[in-house]
């Protein structure tokens, strides 16, 4: 497995040039949010509490706290529920519908959103590498904050699901999000440099809301599921 080494300064990732993905308005993203626990949130709510260190693209500043940098994390593609489950609940491999209050929620992107594709050629040649996508999680939060600072008019990341064996670049993304999903990392760079930001209902339209429950007949190897 290649090794991911630390960030350079934002001079130097300023130097080079992003490789940009957009999710095209009307894009389909899938999350699953928790309404109860220590970060609880609505389904359209970026979390403003960070870093978390189960979160691998955190861009907040240290020490942890409720600052202006907002993050979402979502996937998409057909196989973005099976991603869902599997990310969040990665550390005990349990899918409980009732601890925290967990929902599944899917929105439409009312406009464009330009992400940095990390699914291609552009780690190498930023001095990363694939394993920019399932390295180290501190490590990766470093160069999710360098990025952030050096490309102020990128929205996120699209990256590659690291426990559902999921690409990110490529097919997915500029085929209409067809094939295996990957993941987006919605950052609040756009919103954070306007004084007086949109509504959110400007920047998302909902397009379904539902419970765990309506996922039970899609189980994930390796996943035990609770109360459902």
């Amino acid at each position: 497995m290649a090794k991911l080494p630390e960030p350079p300064p934002k001079a130097t990732l300023e130097t080079i040039s992003p490789a940009v993905a957009t999710l095209q308005a009307g894009a389909k993203l899938w999350r699953i949010y928790f309404r109860d626990g220590i970060y609880p949130t609505t389904w359209d709510r970026m979390r403003y509490y960070g870093p978390v260190s189960s979160a691998r693209f955190d861009h907040h500043l240290d020490p942890p706290g409720v600052q202006d940098r907002g993050i979402l994390y979502a996937a998409a593609g057909d196989d973005a529920i099976a991603t869902c489950l599997a990310e969040v609940f990665q550390d005990t491999r349990l899918v409980d519908s009732r601890r925290k209050e967990p929902r599944l929620a899917a929105f439409a992107l009312a406009e464009d959103v330009s992400l940095l594709d990390l699914g291609g050629k552009w780690p190498t040649v930023a001095g990363a590498s694939a394993n920019i996508n399932s390295g180290p999680r501190p490590r990766c939060r470093r160069w999710s904050k360098t990025i952030y600072d050096a490309y102020p008019k990128l929205m996120g990341l699209y990256y590659a699901s690291s426990m559902n064996g999921n690409e990110a670049g490529g097919g997915p993304l500029r085929e209409g999000l067809e094939g295996d999903s990957a993941l987006a990392a919605l950052q609040q760079a756009a919103l954070r440099r306007n004084p007086a930001p949109p509504p959110r209902e400007q920047s998302y339209r909902t397009w379904l809301r539902s419970d765990l429950k309506a996922v039970r007949v899609l189980p994930h190897d390796g996943y035990a599921f609770l109360g459902l």
